[in-house]
């Protein structure tokens, strides 16, 4: 059975735009919180959750998980601030290196920690290069992660991060504004970016209209991230309308 990473690589040079919901456990109170969440991604036709965050206070990170896994088919990628957000009950975890900074810690500490009980999981390993870009607010990411993002307009320093990613090995390249962003990454950035690799393209932050997004995709991104979902309603079917004109046109 194909992975999750090889349809992305499928999708990609099929030139298929993909959707995704991140979802932070903190956000959701109540199971009625995220089966309501469920049910609204699964009539937008996302094509991926993402749970995890930079900072999770509360300990239902397994039962967010188990309620997604039960209602639908929509495959779980944890998105990992840190070694203790591992849920084998997930399908894949990005398995995130920040390469915009400079704290070994991050780069691989804590994925020696992670290894041996990630190496025994069920969990698909997508090694991903994680770069944090400063769209003008300071990022929950780039305060505990002690890093400091690339500057919004730096566009060729994060193609040769992103590219010395790729040559190291990393199989996803992961472009942050942060889920408080308010401003989404500049299209020169990430088309940038994407001339400079190869592998598939993540592009989150910011992203809360159809112009974003389409400008997003236009640029390259073959996956945007959507998150700060307590505005969800009002800009996920868009985004989600966006995601399927973009595939239709390259159906054509």
């Amino acid at each position: 059975m194909p992975g999750l990473y090889t349809d992305l690589v499928k999708r990609q040079h099929q030139k298929q735009k993909s959707l995704a919901v991140l979802i932070n456990p903190d956000q959701l109170d109540q199971v009625a919180d995220t089966l309501r969440l469920i049910s609204f991604s699964v009539q937008q036709q996302i094509d991926y959750f993402l749970v995890g965050g930079s900072l999770i206070t509360t300990n239902n990170l397994g039962e967010v998980i188990r309620t997604i896994k039960e209602e639908c088919t929509i495959p779980v990628i944890l998105f990992p601030g840190s070694n203790l957000y591992i849920e084998a009950g997930a399908d894949a975890i990005l398995l995130l290196s920040i390469i915009s900074g400079r704290n070994p810690d991050l780069l691989i500490g804590q994925h020696v920690v992670a290894a041996p009980i990630l190496k025994r999981s069920p969990l698909e390993i997508m090694a991903t290069g994680y770069i944090l870009v400063n769209t003008g607010q300071v990022a929950s990411a780039t305060y505990l992660s002690h890093t400091t993002p690339i500057p919004a307009d730096k566009a060729s320093v994060a193609a040769c991060t992103a590219m010395a990613g790729e040559m190291l090995g990393l199989k996803l390249i992961y472009l942050d504004a942060g889920p408080e962003a308010e401003r989404s990454i500049d299209s020169k950035m990430i088309s940038a970016v994407r001339k400079a690799v190869d592998v598939p393209l993540i592009v989150g932050g910011g992203i809360n209209n159809r112009y974003k997004a389409t400008r997003a995709y236009e640029a390259g991104a073959d996956l945007l991230v959507l998150d700060s979902l307590e505005h969800s309603a009002d800009w996920l079917p868009e985004v989600a309308e966006v995601t399927r004109q973009q595939n239709r046109k390259s159906a054509d």
